[in-house]
């Protein structure tokens, strides 16, 4: 069976451990869209880790990790990663690489940086990752494929017409240096040998082993708002990350996609700039839940930027459980709340006078003022607990209200950072 694990709102929402977890059942997960741009934090035997590239299914022996061909696939990057969690004692995983996946370069990151430096106030609070000028470059057909590596002619050709129009830019928009064919050509040998043993026709791969009736899960980056399609544009990222698109970054038919398990937060958080209806503005007060919130603190596993915080937004978050096509959700850090006598959740939104509970588009949203819902808090620590009839009565009354706001079964409930904090309500 092929399960997709995705985020509802903004990123964040502690997908890392969720699948981490659902890893265990699994006998290949696969990375199907982004880059090095966002990570997910997972804490288990081996220690505390942030992947940015690896899928989060990499702990266990028995299981393959592919990077597919949606992927921004650093190179280097990809292999520091796996080297790093190698030197922390987990057992060197079992890694494919799509020989369709796109090689983020180097001129990327510059390219990134450039235009962060250019825009100045006005930027988009990239992670200056390269991610935006990569999926600029594959939609204008001038990225690399990891298939072209092997083809010294095409490499060649390839860079040329590379430098050709990336230069112009770098001479006559950004004042910078330009690009040196001889020396793209020695990074890009360089990539060759680094990738060659792990490439793999991952469509082919995946197929065979759906046949076999092995569990696939399909790893997402990010959440449904940060979609370029149909998140907060432009605030966005450059890759969808819906699950939908698992079936085009994996390289799989989508009617195999049976079970999507979308994540969501007893609260709300977001890195970077873009319309955020439920925002604490109160500094101090978002400042308390930030320190308590996540594993040390809700802070940007890439970039460590402090997270602006939130209320719970049932409208974000029922749109993004709907956008995904969700099965089923998860809430995560329901235990970080257990401070407060009363929590505020968003259930609407206000527009021009008119309460909507349909997400807008961004012009829209720009305008929209949250209307709340004060619910009593529970007050007390609820780590530690593992069965639902265990949960104070107005923690249960908390989940089944989100629940029914989301309009998708609740089947876990995470309470706490580490693999075990976990009840399960529905098997």
């Amino acid at each position: 069976m092929v399960t997709a694990i995705v985020g509802a709102n903004w990123g964040d929402e502690g997908k890392g451990k969720i699948t981490d977890m659902l890893g265990e059942q699994s006998d290949i997960i696969v990375r199907f869209q982004g880059g090095s741009n966002a990570g997910h934090t997972i804490i288990n035997d081996y220690g505390k880790f942030a992947l940015h590239l690896l899928p989060s299914g990499v702990f266990y022996d028995h299981t393959t990790s592919i990077i597919g061909n949606g992927v921004a696939l650093n190179i280097p990057y990809l292999f520091r990663e796996i080297n790093a969690i190698v030197e922390k004692g987990v057992p060197k995983p079992k890694i494919l690489v799509s020989d369709r996946a796109q090689i983020l370069m180097p001129y990327h990151i510059a390219f990134d940086e450039y235009e962060e430096e250019r825009l100045g106030k006005k930027s988009f609070g990239s992670t200056k990752s390269g991610i935006a000028p990569f999926y600029s470059d594959k939609y204008a057909k001038i990225g690399i494929q990891v298939s072209e590596l092997f083809d010294e002619e095409i490499l060649k050709e390839k860079i040329s017409r590379i430098c050709e129009q990336k230069n112009v830019l770098l001479e006559h928009f950004y004042h910078k240096p330009p690009l040196d064919e001889k020396e793209l050509l020695d990074t890009l040998r360089g990539y060759r040998d680094m990738v060659a043993p792990y490439v793999c026709d991952v469509s082919a791969y995946l197929r065979k082993a759906i046949a076999e009736g092995k569990n696939i899960l399909l790893e997402g980056q990010l959440g449904s708002l940060k979609d370029p399609d149909h998140g907060i544009y432009p605030m966005v990222t450059s890759s969808s990350t819906l699950a939908a698109y698992g079936a085009i970054g994996a390289g799989i038919p989508p009617y195999e996609i049976k079970r999507i398990v979308t994540v969501v937060k007893a609260y709300s958080s977001a890195v970077g700039a873009g319309e955020f209806v439920s925002e604490i503005l109160d500094e101090q007060e978002a400042d308390e839940l930030r320190r308590r919130g996540g594993d040390g603190g809700e802070y940007g596993a890439t970039t460590g930027r402090p997270r602006r915080m939130g209320w719970f937004d049932a409208v974000a978050s029922r749109y993004g459980c709907q956008i995904q096509g969700a099965t089923e959700a998860v809430l995560t850090v329901l235990d970080c709340l257990g401070y407060l006598k009363e929590i505020p959740v968003c259930v609407g939104y206000e527009i021009d006078g008119k309460v909507e509970k349909d997400f807008p588009v961004t012009a829209k949203l720009a305008k929209a003022k949250p209307v709340y819902e004060t619910l009593p808090g529970w007050e007390c620590d609820i780590s530690g607990i593992t069965e639902y009839d265990e949960l104070p009565m107005n923690c249960r009354k908390y989940v089944e209200f989100i629940e029914k706001e989301l309009g998708v079964p609740v089947t876990m409930v995470s309470n706490g950072p580490k693999r075990s904090d976990i009840i399960y309500r529905r098997k």
